[in-house]
């Protein structure tokens, strides 16, 4: 059972409430961390770690690449949605354990594609996974957790992405062409991390008030929102959904290599669990700008022309350690900028991020039939930059 600060006011037992409430709450966000792990690093983004892969059996064209990645991203937002709005109605464990089970079926559906219109729908299902499990963990830290701790135990939870993503990276590694048993082994863990959920996630995070019902207005800090995570999504895709493709392409690497990638790209991540320090210190929009720039020049260093293997594996650290600590400055934005509706801030910035990405995967394939590599690179190398213009200076840390 879950403690809240509430409940320790109630009973007025400070020092055992608070111990009890910060155990609760270290094993929320060590479920947490591991939900978003499988959700995130297996479910969504191992499809492009493993393309190569797929693509060879299945005879997958750039574009028809894109489209399929662009599906996941797609399911993403239909489920981000619906996250939002089941969680502030019938709480966050039911919520959470759905998305797990979700990531079950369609990792279990990937593994047993036999063709590319099957592959299409598995990667949708399992890409919406991700989508649900984010809103009903940003719930229970709202009130399972300290208020002045929850914006650090959101990026750390938020930080499972990396692990997922380093993780996956060795299981590439072990498993060469064997991408069907790889997507099975993760569709097992998924199961095993519903049970886990049912009896970690607390059920009474039910907050919304009937005045609070439908979509938020849209003020001046949440447009600004909008703008810079769509930006941020659509450029990401460059690495997400074609890295393999592009490192195959420019080092004519196996999938040991594209492997080797992985784990830089997850390693690298994991400093974004220190997002919430670093926003606390300087600022949204200082980091803001920062990491973007850092993103940028990992696109860059991982797919422009003349890149060698040192450069690409920089890159991939480059660009690991910016999305991931993004995704946390946008987590916060969103939560602070709705502090009542902290599952409904964090849907926004991560719903649009997802919109990006089902955009940008099927236009970086096409860029790269059109013209050239190249210039696919430099143009969503230039998405990133732009998204910096947005600023976050009415949000109150």
């Amino acid at each position: 059972m879950l403690v809240t600060n509430a409940d320790c006011v109630s009973c007025g037992r400070y020092t055992c409430c608070a111990d009890t409430a910060l155990s609760s709450g270290l094993y929320l966000g060590a479920t947490g961390f591991a939900l978003i792990a499988v959700c995130y690093g297996f479910a969504r983004f191992a499809f492009g770690l493993f393309l190569p892969q797929i693509d060879a059996e299945l005879s997958l064209s750039s574009t028809l690449s894109g489209l399929i990645s662009g599906g996941a991203f797609l399911g993403y937002c239909i489920a981000i949605v619906l996250s939002a709005y089941l969680t502030e109605r019938i709480g966050a464990r039911f919520v959470a354990i759905a998305a797990a089970l979700v990531a079950a079926v369609g990792m279990a559906g990937i593994a047993i594609a036999p063709s590319a219109s099957w592959l299409a729908g598995a990667v949708m299902l399992a890409g919406s996974s991700t989508g649900l499990v984010s809103p009903p963990m940003a719930a229970a830290v709202a009130v399972a957790v300290r208020s002045d701790r929850q914006s650090a135990t959101n990026t750390v939870i938020n930080a499972g992405t990396s692990a997922g993503v380093v993780f996956s990276g060795p299981v590439a590694l072990m498993m060469g062409d064997q991408w069907r048993l790889a997507f099975a082994g993760f569709a097992a863990v998924a199961v095993g991390l519903a049970l886990v959920a049912a009896f970690s996630i607390p059920g009474d995070t039910i907050r919304a008030k009937k005045s609070d019902d439908g979509v938020p207005s849209l003020t001046g800090v949440l447009w600004h929102l909008i703008f810079a995570t769509f930006l941020m999504g659509f450029a990401s895709t460059a690495i997400w959904s074609f890295g393999g493709h592009l490192i195959t392409t420019r080092l004519n690497w196996s999938s040991t290599g594209a492997g080797i990638l992985w784990i830089a790209i997850g390693a690298a991540g994991i400093v974004g669990a220190g997002a919430g320090t670093l926003i606390a210190r300087f600022g949204i929009d200082r980091m803001h700008r920062l990491f973007l720039t850092v993103m940028a020049l990992g696109i860059l260093l991982v797919g422009i022309g003349g890149t060698t293997a040192a450069l690409t594996l920089c890159g991939g650290v480059f660009f690991g350690a910016a999305y991931i600590m993004l995704t946390g400055v946008y987590l916060v934005w969103g939560v602070l900028a709705l502090p009542d509706r902290p599952a409904t801030g964090l849907m926004i910035g991560f719903l649009t991020i997802a919109i990006g990405q089902t955009a940008g995967a099927p236009i970086f394939g096409l860029l790269m039939d059109w013209l050239t590599i190249n210039y696919a690179v430099a143009i969503f190398a230039c998405f990133a930059l732009t998204a910096g213009l947005a600023r976050a200076k009415n949000v109150k840390l």
